[in-house]
């Protein structure tokens, strides 16, 4: 029987580093965008900075990348049925 201490994902001082610039820089991104006239682009735009950022939040600090592959498709699949979802309501909006 192996020890749970073998099963810990522990990131290196470095990684977590870079995740907090990464999501500090994204932050600051969406700011600036939202400061910007894009038009139709506003809610993509913005959508797209959230993802990437959520994805960095799962990936590490909520250790995703670590997870079996059953639980990433899964969560995955979850993710798919919500952006149709999403993309329904955004479908029906446009044609009001």
């Amino acid at each position: 029987m192996k020890n749970n201490h073998e099963f810990q994902n522990i990131l290196s001082f470095k990684t977590l580093i870079t995740i907090l610039v990464s999501l500090l820089i994204l932050t600051l991104l969406s700011v600036g965008v939202s400061t910007i006239d894009l038009g139709k682009w506003n809610v993509w735009v913005a959508l797209t900075i959230a993802a990437i950022k959520s994805s960095l939040v799962i990936l590490y600090f909520m250790h995703m990348k670590f997870e079996s592959m059953a639980i990433k498709v899964s969560f995955v699949s979850t993710i798919g049925f919500v952006a149709i979802l999403i993309g329904f309501i955004f479908w029906d909006i446009s044609y009001r």
